[in-house]
């Protein structure tokens, strides 16, 4: 049976390689979010633009799997996605064909466990959901029977997908 194998949670902090605070920040907001100890991401090249050197921390990243996934999950569509401004579903264009799904959050303080008046800077994430599929149609369908709240699709591709449309 198809499933969702992992979930991946991402944060950049680009300023985090002039200051560790921000990296120490941002990694304790991820954990309680997470639940989980975020690794450090660093820069594998380095760009004289940007101040940036080989090597210097640029984001922090947590791979969630089993229990963990599922909770976070769980949380996300029910939760913190319907916390959001404007919120009007999941885009059905953010599947990329290899069986991953990718959502930006604009700031981490939609998370219930995150208190704003301790944070110091509102920051994104990024989160993956990989699933063992190939197919964009496969993984709209777990991801809907796990609770996912959609966009209103269009009648095209909730006939390709079996889904409900408008």
């Amino acid at each position: 049976m198809k499933k969702v194998i992992k979930v991946i949670v991402s944060m950049g902090v680009g300023e985090g390689a002039q200051d560790k605070s921000v990296i120490e920040a941002a990694s304790e907001d991820l954990l309680v979010i997470t639940g989980q100890k975020p690794k450090v991401t660093r820069a594998k090249i380095s760009i004289s633009e940007f101040n940036l050197r080989e090597g210097a921390p640029i984001g922090l990243m947590v791979t969630l799997r089993s229990k963990r996934k599922d909770a976070f999950l769980e949380k996300l569509f029910r939760i913190v996605l319907p916390r959001l401004r404007d919120f009007q579903g999941l885009s059905i264009k953010s599947f990329d064909g290899q069986g991953n799904y990718n959502l930006g959050i604009p700031e981490q303080i939609v998370f219930p466990e995150i208190d704003a008046s301790k944070v110091k800077k509102i920051r994104g994430l990024q989160i993956t959901i990989v699933i063992d599929t190939n197919s964009n149609k496969e993984a709209y369908k777990i991801l809907r029977n796990l609770g996912a709240p959609f966009e209103k699709e269009s009648p095209s591709f909730a006939k390709a997908t079996g889904g409900r449309s408008g």
